[in-house]
C-alpha cells in the first residue's frame, strides 16, 4: 500500500510522474532499426533528473519499461531512482504503443515479464501502470485489475492525438503494417471527451482508479512538460505563461493536475543526436532543465504534489469519486 502523508492545508492535490522512455524506445516508435541494439541514455539522464526532484523535495512516480530493467547495464540507474524514494510504475515490457491490439493472454505475459524485471532492478513490484503512447483498452484494464494494480494512468483526454500521430508518420519510416499498428498512437479525437478529473473504471464486477494525464481544462490541449518544452523552443516566456495559466485554470475548475515528465525534458540535441527529429531538440540541456525547474517551482507553489500512487490512494477513499461503467462484452 502507498503510504499517504498528511495533505498540505490550503493547497489542492496534484501528482507528478515521469515516463522513463529510453532512446531505443523512441527509435523503435520512429521506425529506426537501430533500436534493436537498445541504445540507452539512462546513465546520463537519471543523474540529471534526481537532483532536480530533490531540490523541489518531490517524490514522484517513475514508469519504467521492463526491457530496460531486463538489461543489467541499466540496473544502477534504476536502483538510484528507487533508492531516492520514488514510486516505480510499470510502463510495459517492450514499449509497444499498440497494446490495445493485444489479446488478454498476451497482456498477461507482457505485464508479468515487465513486473519480474522491474522488481529485480528496483526492489519494487509496480502497482500502477501507464500504457506507451497512452494505449488503453478494456482488456488491459481487466488484466491490470486481476493482477492487483491499484490504478491506471494511461488516459490522455486531448483532441491533439491525431495531430501528434500525423507528425510521427511524416518524420518516421513505416511500412503499411507498422502504420496499421500505430493507427491509435496518442489516441483518437474522442479521447478529448474523457474526464479530466480522476475517476473509477467499473467493469466485470470490479473497478480500477484512473488518474488521467491532465490537459488544459476546456481546450483539452496538453500541459505536460514535453509540450511546454515545445513552446519553449519558440519562446521561453510563452512556455512559462502557458504553464502558469494552465495551472491556475486547473485550480479554477477544481482539477487536480497530474503532470508528466519525459527524459527528453532533460536532454538536448547535443546529448542524443539521433533524436533530433523530436520537437525542442534544438534546445540545450541547460535550457531545458531551466524550464523544468521553473515549471516545478510553479507547480509546487500552487499544489500539494504527490506521486501518482499517493494521488490514486487518496482519491480512492472519496465517496463521490465518479464512475465510468464499461461493457465487458
Amino acid at each position: 500500500m502507498t503510504q499517504i502523508q498528511s495533505i498540505q492545508v490550503g493547497k489542492p492535490l496534484a501528482s507528478l510522474s515521469l515516463d522513463l522512455d529510453n532512446e531505443w524506445a523512441y527509435l523503435k516508435t520512429h521506425g529506426d532499426p537501430i533500436w534493436e541494439s537498445y541504445p540507452s541514455y539512462l546513465d546520463a539522464v537519471v543523474p540529471r533528473i534526481l537532483p532536480v526532484l530533490a531540490h523541489h523535495k518531490l517524490l514522484i512516480t517513475v514508469f519504467v519499461v521492463g526491457q530496460d530493467a531486463a538489461l543489467e547495464c541499466n540496473h544502477e540507474a534504476l536502483a538510484q531512482i528507487a533508492s531516492a524514494g520514488h514510486e516505480i510504475g510499470n510502463h510495459s515490457m517492450r514499449h509497444e504503443p499498440w497494446l490495445h491490439l493485444f489479446s488478454e493472454n498476451e497482456l498477461e505475459q507482457e505485464l508479468a515479464e515487465a513486473e519480474r524485471h522491474i522488481q529485480v532492478a528496483t526492489g519494487q513490484k509496480p502497482t500502477g501502470f501507464r500504457g506507451p503512447g497512452y494505449s488503453q483498452s478494456l482488456t488491459m484494464l481487466r488484466v491490470l485489475a486481476r493482477r492487483g494494480y491499484h490504478y491506471d494512468a494511461s488516459s490522455l483526454p486531448s483532441f491533439i492525438g491525431p495531430v501528434a500521430r500525423a507528425y510521427y508518420f511524416a518524420t518516421g519510416q513505416f511500412n503499411a503494417e507498422q502504420r496499421e499498428r500505430l493507427n491509435r498512437l496518442f489516441g483518437s479525437w474522442k479521447d478529448g471527451l474523457r474526464p479530466l478529473k480522476p475517476y473509477r473504471w467499473c467493469f466485470d464486477g470490479t473497478s480500477l482508479v484512473e488518474i488521467p494525464v491532465t490537459t488544459f481544462p476546456g481546450f483539452r490541449v496538453p500541459i505536460h512538460l514535453s509540450y511546454v518544452m515545445y513552446l519553449a523552443g519558440f519562446s521561453t516566456a510563452l512556455a512559462h505563461t502557458y504553464f502558469n495559466i494552465a495551472l491556475r485554470t486547473c485550480r479554477l475548475f477544481g482539477v487536480e493536475p497530474s503532470i508528466l515528465l519525459h527524459p527528453l525534458d532533460f536532454l538536448g540535441g547535443e546529448d542524443v543526436p539521433r533524436l533530433r527529429f523530436f520537437p525542442s531538440m534544438g534546445m540545450t540541456s541547460e535550457q531545458k532543465i531551466a524550464v523544468v525547474e521553473y515549471c516545478l517551482d510553479r507547480l509546487t507553489h500552487l499544489f500539494d504534489v504527490r506521486s501518482v500512487g499517493e494521488h490514486a490512494a487518496i482519491v480512492a477513499t472519496r465517496k463521490n469519486l465518479p464512475e465510468v461503467k464499461l461493457d465487458s462484452q
